[in-house]
């Protein structure tokens, strides 16, 4: 006697082809590039850096923990790595160009980022978070207490030598802004065609189920190192540029472990396994913080709430975020986005 079941109704939406969204991909670059013809030094300086590169931090732990499914809490550990790397290169060996700067200083952050990745071979999750936390406390007294790599400054400070391609100076918030937008914009076609490749499937069959992938001839070791030291890859360059171009000094203590939540709350509220997810949950980290200042400039309560409530009361509202989020979207703000965007692509035909 055989059952039957009722069959499935699929549901189509109706969607530009990626061929049509070409185009608007061009123009949007195009604006990206000529936005420091119309933006001031503020929105250049306090928002649009920033933003951009801690997007690439995020880029770099979500290639671990939302496609690799693996776990670390130092990532401003590997940005202070590529930093003062970075620093001592400009310093030391001035006459290499700044793009093999910035290479270099990736990689030597991603050889940091294999060898604390070494303890995911033999344990996951909390402890696996908790070995990757040694890396923050590590380095941040390395680079506290040897003061060579500071050039022994006495306020263990960095300030970045020279920002300079073919001779064109980019110290100005317009230089500093291309020179960010394009290291990012390369590093994000490189990730792009990552998560697509070989490894980026290998990486997520380890995800969804380690065993199964090792029975089908995944080499899971190598792969998962593969992944941490691609994620401090990222790290690294995120850390050079967000103490040169954005902050222009720094030491030790500006990539704490406050920076390191910072990188895992853009990831959760821009969304696992989402590249552009990651600028938009930097955006987020960005913005509310100056949002919040303007507001209580704007209602004159500048006597009733202080920076120290302020601070206070932006780590409540990212907790507040992340927990509905993770009931509500759990896949963050770039699912919203896309969810939104196939309601308007059928908006005219919707019942």
């Amino acid at each position: 006697m055989s059952s039957t079941t009722a069959p499935a109704v699929a549901q189509k939406t109706i969607s530009l082809p990626r061929s049509a969204l070409r185009p608007l991909a061009v123009l949007a670059g195009g604006a990206v590039l000529l936005l420091p013809a119309f933006a001031d030094e503020y929105w250049l300086n306090s928002i649009l850096i920033p933003t951009i590169t801690m997007g690439l931090a995020g880029i770099g732990l979500n290639l671990l923990m939302g496609y690799a499914g693996l776990v670390s809490l130092g990532s401003a550990a590997f940005m202070s790595i590529g930093a003062f790397t970075a620093y001592n290169l400009l310093l030391r060996a001035a006459w290499l160009p700044l793009p093999f700067t910035l290479v270099v200083a990736g990689v030597v952050a991603g050889v940091a980022g294999l060898f604390f990745g070494l303890p995911s071979l033999r344990i996951k999750g909390f402890y696996l978070a908790a070995s990757t936390l040694g890396a923050q406390f590590f380095f941040e007294w390395l680079f506290t207490n040897f003061a060579w790599f500071s050039n022994h400054s006495l306020t263990l400070t960095i300030s970045a030598p020279r920002l300079e391609i073919f001779g064109i100076d980019l110290r100005p918030a317009p230089g500093r802004y291309l020179l960010v937008v394009v290291t990012t914009v390369l590093l994000y076609w490189l990730a792009t065609n990552l998560v697509r490749s070989r490894i980026g499937r290998d990486w997520m069959a380890i995800r969804d189920m380690d065993k199964a992938a090792a029975v089908i001839g995944i080499p899971i070791a190598s792969r998962k190192l593969l992944a941490y030291a691609i994620s401090a890859f990222y790290a690294g360059v995120a850390g050079a540029l967000f103490a040169f171009a954005y902050l222009g000094t720094s030491d030790a203590h500006s990539f704490d472990l406050d920076k390191s939540f910072e990188v895992l709350f853009i990831v959760l509220i821009g969304g696992s396994a989402s590249l552009f997810g990651n600028f938009l949950g930097a955006a987020f980290i960005v913005l509310t913080p100056i949002f919040l200042t303007r507001l209580v400039e704007l209602l004159d309560l500048s006597t009733l709430f202080d920076n120290g409530f302020l601070i206070n009361f932006e780590h409540v509202l990212f907790g507040l975020t992340i927990v509905v989020l993770l009931i509500r979207e759990p896949d963050g703000l770039a699912q919203l986005l896309r969810g939104i965007r196939a309601r308007w692509a059928v908006w005219p035909l919707r019942a």
